[in-house]
């Protein structure tokens, strides 16, 4: 199955880039590119790609309020948001996040982290490059959230803690099964019971409920 994909930056060099190098990509199709916010937002409500790969420092609508166009909370029908940003520069990739981007990554990320970033967000994943993630989760969950975390409709088994510190960390569903000794399948299920639990879409959510709330940090 292809993943089709919306590219959105400002820069007509970096969206060239990025187009080419995903389209050499097997199992990627960049099926449009946009130079602002605004008109990403019109493409992708168009042409509904299953992921839109977007940078946060756009004219008009910046990456942020796209993001929350196409994937917050009031979005009955989100699309997988990706943010492309620069770490030393941007303060503004935790506030995508809660926007409802399932993931990001560097600018200067080659052709396979891309790549795996693009079908990663495709597949349901969120949390890719885990050094870089837990970097920022940690260090923009550090200045605390918007509002009081709710607390989860039923408590989190043991099983469930151990699954989310690792989600935090920036593991993937392989590398916790690996290091929880137990089966690909079980891990998905305990992903899916903290995303029901704790009233989240996706695992860059359960992560930051995680930091925001002391369980992320206290393992770090």
């Amino acid at each position: 199955m292809t993943v089709r994909v919306l590219v959105a930056d400002d820069q007509e060099i970096v969206r060239t880039g990025l187009t080419i190098i995903l389209n050499t990509q097997p199992g990627i199709e960049v099926v449009g590119g946009a130079g602002d916010g605004r008109q990403a937002v019109e493409l992708a409500r168009r042409l509904r790609p299953d992921v839109c790969l977007f940078d946060i420092r756009m004219p008009g609508m910046d990456g942020i309020e796209a993001t929350r166009a196409l994937a917050g909370p009031s979005v009955a029908e989100p699309l997988a948001v990706v943010v492309i940003t620069t770490f030393d520069l941007d303060e503004y990739v935790y506030a995508a996040l809660r926007a409802g981007a399932r993931g990001f990554l560097l600018k200067e990320a080659g052709p396979a982290l891309l790549s795996q970033a693009v079908h990663a967000a495709a597949n349901g994943d969120a949390l890719i490059a885990p050094s870089v993630t837990t970097r920022l989760l940690k260090a923009f969950a550090d200045a605390g959230p918007a509002a009081p975390r709710k607390q989860p409709v039923e408590a989190l088994t043991d099983r469930e803690e151990q699954v989310l510190v690792a989600v935090a960390r920036g593991r993937t569903n392989k590398e916790i099964a690996d290091e929880l000794y137990i089966t690909l399948s079980t891990v998905k299920s305990h992903v899916t019971s903290l995303m029901m639990k704790l009233g989240v879409r996706n695992r860059v959510e359960v992560a930051m409920w995680a930091y925001e709330t002391n369980r992320g940090r206290a393992r770090w």
